[in-house]
Formats: structure tokens, C-alpha cells, sequence
């Protein structure tokens, strides 16, 4: 007899793992939860040794958010086998991709069947025509050179790869809410100090308040200084892409403090007015700031995985060393570089006829947050983003962000994500996705108004 077993959850006296039982072995309809099986008899299994847990893996919070989020999903489906489940929570993309990338990344597995075609290992920073199509596509009169692009697996492994790179002993501070893997990440390289229960925040991490009475951005006239600022426009979750002026008084704010800016721009190509796609496109952006990217979102590379980091010559440590000769040394010792397959898909992305077919999905996309938007706004809702980026941000006043996740999971079979999962300044709201197919989308815009008319 077996059981799942899900990895983070904390829920037994193991503080690594949550067993629920031996009720279905087919879990194959849920390909984003990860399981272990593990035999039910006993709760723990296996060999104690003598090495200690890393004390900063003790020190995250339970489960990882989306993690947690496929738990409920998962008890949810066990309570209700028959209900038609609608997910907008976890933003992973679901229009297939063009046929003419696709094309391209078959062409290039078959040719790595023939000896004229077949290619081992490549250069770890990535194929240097795709670093030039990145950098004259995305950052044509920036100044950013090829060789200032490392192509990737994704920009989440890019995160901690440039964690990594900073080490335990700098200072950092996040937008509150933000994107999990930031503040995971800094406790896991040993940043955060302790969690205090009374705060719901670690001890040696700024949590810079983004909400909508500073215009989702930090207030820098009251930011205390700090060596690393993550920073993600548009961004995720609230779905504000930063104004110039914004960008332009942060970097004004790192440069006059001597410090770094790590700007996620996965979600660029989303915008849709003149809010600057990069943080380049700043003066002295050069100077203080590295961008992660990627093309899982704009290009439905979620599980082809790509992504690139660009890392300005310009940029200095406090002893004048060039960082970008160190993130080499990174990605030399840590990555055997992106696939060749994906890569030669991205090449096909940055083709005149692939930008073209990519910027078709994602006007689907917009539809669809347009759709979701509407829905909300006609309900009384204060709903923010959706128009620069693929989530909407709906307020709840006056309630829990997990009750509200929890009501439109049980009423309405439609998976959201809770605000509190992005920090403490998310509490109160939801996160809703426009990643769904049209007809899923029209369905929960039907259930939610029925749920909450």
C-alpha cells in the first residue's frame, strides 16, 4: 500500500513532508504537483545520517506557495472527482506554441541524429547568434552588447544563480507583495535572519511596501539603503509595469547608495504603453542593474525552459571588479548551458515571422485578463493590472486572502492564488491569471459572477 507524500508542507513532526493517505494512485492530472510515493507503513522512511540540515532550509516558511496551492488542489479534486476544474492560479501558459518555433526545434532534434548535425555541448553562456538576437531585439540602442547576455534554463534558476553570486553577507530588500523565489531564495543562500511570527517578515530583509497608495512602488524617500534591490516590472503579482519616471528615480536611488538593482522583466512584453520594457532603457541603468528574462510567458516556453541574464560590462563591485567577469565563473562552474533544442526554438522567436506568431498569443492573452477584468470591475471589485501584464490583482477588503482563495475553490471550482503567498502586503487579495484557454475563461467569468453578484 502506498501514499503521497508532498515535499514542504511541514504538516506531521517531520518538518520536511505531509502524507495524506492512500487514496488514489493516479495523479497524473496534476503534472504541476510534486509527489513522492513512500510506503505508508511508518511515517518517516529511510536512514538517519549524521549531517545536519542546512539551518537555512529551516528556515522557510512550510511549503512553497505553489506547492501548497497543488495540495489544495489535489484535496479539492479527491473531494469533488467529478467537477470541472478551471485553474487560474499558477501562471503557466496554455496556447500552443507557434508552429514555426516548434518547426525549428524539431528540425534541430532530427538533425542531431546525422552526423553532419549532431552538436554535444555547447558554450555555457549560450549560442552566440541567439545572445545577439536577445540583445538587438530587446536592446537595440541600450548599449547591450552579446556578450552581456547569458542565455539560461529560465529565469527562476537565474535567481538563484545570481543569489549565488551575492552571497550570504549582503543586505537585500524585496517589494512587498513579490514573486516567492526572491525571498526564498535570499533565506535559502542565508540572507533573511529569522522569521518573527508577530511581523510575518525575516529580520535582515527590507520589505519595501508596493501597494496602491504608493502606486505599487516603493516610497524611496523613506527606503533605508541596502546592498541588492529586486525589483520585477511589470510586475508579479500586482501587474504594475513601472513608470520611466519610477525607473528613473530608482536608479538615480542606487547609484547614489551604491547599489544593485536585480529587474525581472519576464513579463515586457506584455506592456502595452509607454512604460519602459527594460531598465536599460534608463540612463545609467548600465551602472547599477542586472535583468533577468525569459521567454516562458511571452513565448510558451514554460516547459521548453529559456531565459536569459544580462549583466552590464559597466557594473562594479566596491573594489572596482567587473561582476559580469564573476557570473561567468557562475554559470561555468554551476550550468552546462540552455538546450540546443530550445535555443534553436528562441532563434525562431526572434525571427520576423515568429515575433509575429508569438505577439498573436499573447493578444489572446490580453483577451482573456480583458474578459477576467470586467468580470470583477461588474461585480464592485477593485481589480489593478491585467493591462500591462497576465495577472489581475483583486482586492477583498475586510477579508483573508486564503478564506477568499479557499470560498472560490469550494463554491466555484476555480483556482486563484492568495495574495498573503507574495508577503504581508498581500493580504486581502487574489491573484487571477489570464493563462487559460477561451472557453475556461468565459466559464469562470460565468461561475464568479453567480459566486459573488
Amino acid at each position: 500500500m502506498w501514499s503521497l507524500r508532498f515535499e514542504g508542507d511541514g504538516r506531521e513532526e517531520h518538518p520536511g513532508f505531509w502524507t495524506c493517505g492512500p487514496k488514489i494512485l493516479d495523479y497524473s492530472y496534476l503534472p504541476s504537483c510534486s509527489v513522492l510515493l513512500a510506503p505508508q507503513n511508518g511515517r518517516r522512511v529511510g536512514h538517519g545520517t549524521k549531517v545536519p540540515r542546512n539551518i537555512n532550509m529551516e528556515r522557510l516558511r512550510n511549503g512553497y506557495l505553489f506547492s501548497e496551492i497543488c495540495r489544495r488542489e489535489l484535496e479539492h479534486t479527491q473531494k469533488y472527482p467529478h467537477a470541472k476544474l478551471i485553474k487560474l492560479g499558477i501562471g503557466d501558459t496554455t496556447e500552443p506554441i507557434p508552429d514555426i518555433i516548434t518547426s525549428a526545434m524539431a528540425e534541430h532534434a532530427h538533425a542531431l541524429s546525422t552526423i553532419r548535425g549532431y552538436r554535444g555541448y555547447g558554450a555555457e553562456q549560450g549560442n552566440m547568434e541567439l545572445r545577439n538576437a536577445i540583445a538587438q531585439t530587446f536592446y537595440r540602442d541600450m548599449g547591450i552588447k552579446a556578450n552581456e547576455v547569458f542565455v539560461s534554463d529560465g529565469a527562476q534558476c537565474d535567481i538563484s544563480r545570481i543569489q549565488m553570486l551575492l552571497g550570504s553577507n549582503v543586505t537585500v530588500a524585496v517589494q512587498d507583495p513579490s514573486f516567492p523565489a526572491y525571498m526564498d531564495s535570499s533565506v535559502i543562500i542565508g540572507q533573511s535572519g529569522n522569521f518573527k511570527e508577530e511581523t510575518g517578515k525575516y529580520e535582515n530583509i527590507l520589505y519595501m511596501n508596493c501597494g496602491p497608495e504608493s502606486n505599487f512602488f516603493p516610497d524611496l524617500s523613506n527606503t533605508p539603503r541596502t546592498d541588492i534591490i529586486f525589483l520585477c516590472s511589470p510586475n508579479n503579482p500586482t501587474g504594475h509595469a513601472a513608470s520611466r519616471q519610477q525607473l528613473e528615480q530608482l536608479v538615480e536611488f542606487a547609484k547614489a547608495n551604491g547599489s544593485i538593482i536585480i529587474h525581472d522583466s519576464a513579463y515586457a512584453a506584455y506592456i502595452t504603453d509607454e512604460s519602459p520594457r527594460s531598465i536599460f532603457e534608463i540612463p545609467g541603468g548600465r551602472e547599477v542593474a542586472i535583468e533577468i528574462s525569459s521567454f516562458s510567458k511571452f513565448a510558451g516556453f514554460t516547459g521548453v525552459r529559456l531565459g536569459w541574464t544580462v549583466v552590464p560590462e559597466e557594473l562594479l563591485y566596491s573594489n572596482g571588479f567587473p561582476v559580469i567577469k564573476d557570473y561567468n565563473r557562475i554559470v561555468c562552474t554551476c550550468f552546462n548551458g540552455a538546450s540546443s533544442i530550445a535555443q534553436a526554438g528562441g532563434l525562431a522567436c526572434l525571427s520576423s515571422d515568429g515575433y509575429l506568431a508569438m505577439n498573436a498569443v499573447l493578444d489572446y492573452y490580453k483577451e482573456n485578463a480583458k474578459i477576467i477584468m470586467d468580470t470583477f470591475t461588474s461585480l464592485g471589485l477593485k481589480v489593478h493590472g491585467g493591462k500591462n501584464a497576465p495577472y489581475m490583482w483583486v482586492h477583498f477588503p475586510g477579508l483573508r486572502s486564503w478564506d477568499v482563495f479557499n470560498e472560490i475553490l469550494e463554491k466555484t471550482h476555480i483556482i486563484t492564488v492568495p495574495g498573503t503567498g507574495f508577503g504581508p502586503g498581500g493580504e486581502g487579495y487574489i491573484r487571477v491569471s489570464a493563462f487559460g484557454q477561451r472557453e475556461s475563461v468565459i466559464e469562470a467569468s460565468r461561475r464568479l459572477k453567480n459566486l459573488l453578484k
